[in-house]
């Protein structure tokens, strides 16, 4: 696939990137550039590779699922503007 100026300006559009016409060609370019690299990408064999993560083995840390803290509905709820039985109210945004 290979994007031409006339693609390129469209994608600034799009993006709403104000882009200089003397620029277009090098964004073109640049695109080119991209798409280039995701298409050496897909030529690589990852046949029983495991997906990862992250490129660092790591387990995220544990903690004891515990009530820390509580009990505190009106402390919280006597700074809402509108408040109905224990629950924030809001207006009603669609029809």
């Amino acid at each position: 696939m290979s994007i031409d100026t006339e693609t390129a300006r469209r994608v600034a559009k799009l993006a709403r990137i104000a882009v200089k016409d003397d620029d277009l060609p090098a964004l073109a370019q640049e695109f080119n550039t991209i798409l280039g690299f995701i298409e050496q990408l897909g030529e690589v064999d990852v046949e029983g590779v495991e997906p990862m993560t992250s490129v660092t083995p790591q387990r995220l840390k544990r903690r004891e699922d515990v009530v820390t803290d509580g009990d505190m509905a009106e402390r919280i709820l006597a700074n809402a503007p509108d408040a109905r039985e224990g629950f924030f109210a809001v207006p009603k945004v669609v029809e």
